[in-house]
C-alpha cells in the first residue's frame, strides 16, 4: 500500500497524526472547517462570504451543475502513485488549484492577503491577489516575496492602470489579471437588507471611479499586451467566442467565472460553460474555471471537462475564517487528499488521464446551495 493511501486511511496529513480528541480550533475535515468559519464570523461577514446577487440563482446553479456530473470510474489501472503536480505561468503547482482574488479577504482574518500569500507559498500553489483587499499589493509582495498574480479593478484611467501594472512588475508579480465580469457592482440582497458594507469599501482610500471598469474593452487587452511584458489572465469568460478572441488577442490564461454568482444573476453554471470554452481554446493556453468548487471531487470533475486549473474562492475564504494562514494550509492539505483519493478511485494515475469519458450527467441529489458540499454540517 502506498504512502498516499496509508495517509488517507489513517487521517494523516503531511505526517501529522491526529489524536482521538479534536484539538482546539483545528479541523480534520472540510465540514469542520466550515463549522469553524461560521463560528468565527459575524452574520454580515458570513453572508458576504456565502451570498450572491439578487435571487442567488447563479450560485445555486453552480452547485447544482457540479453535483449533476457523476463519475464513471475505470478499473485495473495502476494507481499506486497518483501525480497531481503541474505548472502555471512557469510556477510549479503542487495541485491543480489556484487561489482566486477575494475582495475584503481581511474580513475573514486580519492578515488578509498576506495570510493567503503565506499559505499559498508554503503549500506550493499560486495566489491571485485582489486590488480590493488589504494589505496592498506592494506590501504583500514585500512581506511574502515569490510568484504571484495581481488582479486590478480599474478605478482610474489608462495612465493610472499602467502605473499600477508597472509597480506590480517592479514588486515581483509574475502575472496580471483583468476581471471582465464586474462592469458594475451587483445588487446583493443579503448585504442590502442588513446595510452591510464590505470591508474594502469602509476606508477613506477605497474610492475611485468605477466607470473605468465599465468602459473596459478589447482595446484595453491590446494595450496591456503591447505595453507591458507580463502574462495576462482574463477572468470572467463564459462564452466560447470570447475565449477564442482572448487567445487571438494574446491572453495567456483564459479564466472561466461567473464571479461565484455574485454578479449577473441567472447565469449558466461555470462547469457547464467549461466544455465550450475549452473547445474554443483548444489547448493553446491554460484554462482556469471557478464557481461552486468546494471539494476534491469537484476539482477532478473540472479537470475531466477541460480545465487545467480550478479556482476555489469561497473555499479560500472559509479556510481563512476557520484559521487564517494555518487554516488555509490545513484545508489545502485535506483538499489534496480528496483529489488524490478521487483520482485513484476513478482509475486515473495522473492529470493527463482525466477526460470527459469519466463523467456523465445525472439528477442532482438535493436542492443545491453553496454549502450543499457539506451535508454533515448540521449533524455535529
Amino acid at each position: 500500500m502506498s504512502d498516499d493511501f496509508e495517509a488517507a486511511n489513517f487521517g494523516v496529513i503531511e505526517g501529522e497524526a491526529w489524536m482521538s480528541e479534536k484539538k482546539t480550533e483545528e479541523f480534520r475535515s472540510l465540514t469542520e472547517m466550515v463549522q469553524l468559519a461560521r463560528k468565527h464570523l459575524d452574520r454580515g461577514d458570513w453572508d458576504y462570504l456565502v451570498g450572491a446577487a439578487d435571487t442567488e440563482a447563479s450560485l445555486r446553479r453552480n452547485r447544482a451543475a457540479l453535483e449533476s456530473w457523476v463519475f464513471k470510474p475505470r478499473i485495473l489501472n495502476d494507481v499506486s502513485k497518483v501525480n497531481v503536480e503541474s505548472a502555471l505561468l512557469g510556477s510549479a503547482m503542487r495541485i491543480p488549484v489556484i487561489l482566486p482574488p477575494i475582495g475584503s479577504v481581511q474580513a475573514f482574518e486580519a492578515g488578509g492577503g498576506t495570510s493567503v500569500a503565506k499559505a499559498a507559498q508554503d503549500f506550493g500553489i499560486l495566489q491571485i491577489l485582489s486590488s480590493a483587499c488589504a494589505p496592498d499589493y506592494e506590501t504583500v509582495a514585500r512581506d511574502v516575496p515569490g510568484d504571484r498574480i495581481y488582479q486590478l479593478y480599474l478605478v482610474g484611467d489608462e495612465a493610472w492602470m499602467d502605473d499600477h501594472i508597472s509597480r506590480a512588475l517592479a514588486a515581483g508579480y509574475t502575472g496580471f489579471c483583468l476581471t471582465a465580469d464586474t462592469q458594475v457592482y451587483s445588487r446583493r440582497e443579503r448585504d442590502v437588507m442588513k446595510g452591510y458594507v464590505p470591508m474594502s469599501g469602509r476606508s477613506a482610500t477605497a474610492g475611485g471611479d468605477f466607470s473605468h471598469q465599465a468602459s473596459m474593452t478589447w482595446d484595453t487587452v491590446a494595450h496591456i499586451k503591447e505595453k507591458h511584458d507580463i502574462p495576462l489572465v482574463v477572468k470572467g469568460v463564459m462564452h466560447g467566442d470570447d475565449a477564442s478572441r482572448c487567445v487571438e488577442a494574446g491572453v495567456d490564461v483564459v479564466y472561466i467565472s461567473n464571479h461565484g454568482g455574485r454578479q449577473l444573476d441567472h447565469t449558466k453554471a461555470c462547469i457547464d460553460a467549461l466544455p465550450e470554452v475549452a473547445a474554443a481554446v483548444a489547448g493553446r493556453v491554460p484554462v482556469v474555471v471557478d464557481g461552486g468548487f468546494m471539494r476534491g471531487a469537484d476539482v477532478v470533475k473540472g479537470l475531466c471537462l477541460g480545465a487545467d486549473f480550478v479556482g476555489m474562492g469561497r473555499f479560500e475564504g472559509l479556510a481563512m475564517a476557520a484559521g487564517g494562514s494555518a487554516g488555509l494550509m490545513r484545508g489545502l492539505k485535506i483538499l489534496e487528499q480528496e483529489i488524490r483519493i478521487s483520482m485513484a478511485l476513478l482509475g486515473a494515475p495522473d492529470l493527463a488521464a482525466l477526460n470527459p469519458t469519466l463523467l456523465e450527467r445525472a439528477q442532482p441529489l438535493a436542492e443545491p446551495s453553496v454549502l450543499s458540499a457539506f451535508p454533515l454540517l448540521e449533524d455535529y
